[in-house]
């Protein structure tokens, strides 16, 4: 979809691309075909992991933050606003004055809406439409000042960024995970999906804990809890979670798993952070584990652990214990 809409705007003229010079591409996700840029030009600017490996797999030039002095950008539009808004303001801020920063996005996340935002900001080329998307150009300059992401500090001495998780402060069923730990957690603990370290705090206030993981994807969240998180216990990795590995085998994992891809729900994902919570454990470790009522994880928990119970939630969020991990047969 997307290289469609790009191709649509070079091959008509809509979009222009200077004949030289570095070409950022900011937040593409895994699988977008970016072909038709000049690889060779291209910066893929992706603080998620998991996209940012499979652009340098495929033998782009990577970085987690744009470095400035690009001729032109790609802007590829996230769901949230406020990290739209960070994004392009960002891409703005590092393309040479004049340089066209061109956005794309679905309409589901937005693209209309900041379509219009832009056109009272800046002179915006007309949208090009295209397999349910837009894409359109602007002239990079300091127009988008204003946009450009700012640390937020919320409840209890936490801060946080635009775009990532539960932004504004924690979420539900963390609040109700972090009520719910007992007062005492075994020596080596993962925070599998940590975000900006509001469970880890939770975490390091129980006895015994001698060592902490903090296992997050997305860098800025990660950024937030290196921040949030001052502990000499805490140890951060910026990694998929799916794919790290602990040294050792740990002795309990804490999770608050994701359970969208973009907009759209999947389940299958929060099944397999319980897998990988399984396989890092020993044979005697313990999983505690929040999650929306409706995902089906029952299966996916029996068979991964000996041990399986509820512990209490609400009407929209199940915490569960579950223990002593099953080791697949040989």
């Amino acid at each position: 979809m997307r290289s469609a809409r790009l191709t649509l705007a070079l091959d008509s003229g809509a979009v222009a691309l200077p004949p030289d010079g570095p070409i950022a591409v900011f937040r593409p996700r895994m699988g977008d075909d970016l072909s038709v840029l000049p690889k060779a030009r291209v910066t893929v600017v992706q603080g998620f992991k998991p996209d940012h490996d499979a652009f340098a797999g495929l033998g782009y030039k990577t970085r987690i933050a744009g470095e400035g002095g690009y001729a032109a950008a790609l802007v590829c539009l996230p769901r949230s606003r406020a990290e739209a808004h960070a994004t392009l303001a960002a891409a703005a801020a590092q393309v040479v004055a004049g340089g066209p920063v061109i956005v794309d996005g679905q309409k589901t996340d937005g693209v209309d809406s900041i379509h219009r935002e832009l056109r009272g900001l800046v002179a915006v080329t007309p949208a090009q439409s295209k397999a349910h998307g837009k894409i359109f150009a602007f002239p990079a300059g300091a127009e988008l000042a204003g946009w450009a992401g700012q640390e937020m500090a919320v409840d209890g001495g936490f801060v946080t960024r635009p775009g990532v998780f539960s932004a504004d402060g924690p979420d539900r069923g963390s609040a109700l995970l972090a009520e719910a730990l007992p007062d005492r957690l075994p020596a080596r603990v993962v925070d599998l999906g940590a975000g900006w370290g509001y469970l880890a705090r939770a975490i390091l206030s129980r006895d015994g804990v001698q060592r902490l993981d903090l296992v997050e994807a997305e860098a800025e969240a990660l950024d937030c809890a290196r921040r949030n998180v001052t502990d000499p216990r805490a140890q951060f990795h910026w990694a998929d979670a799916l794919a790290w590995k602990p040294e050792t085998p740990v002795d309990a994992v804490v999770c608050n798993p994701p359970f969208h891809s973009g907009r759209a729900a999947d389940p299958a994902l929060g099944a397999a952070f319980i897998r990988a919570a399984a396989a890092m454990m020993t044979t005697s470790g313990t999983l505690w584990l929040v999650a929306n009522r409706h995902l089906p994880y029952a299966q996916v928990l029996t068979d991964s652990f000996r041990e399986v119970e509820e512990i209490g939630g609400d009407s929209a969020f199940r915490l569960t214990r579950a223990a002593r991990p099953i080791r697949p047969r040989s």
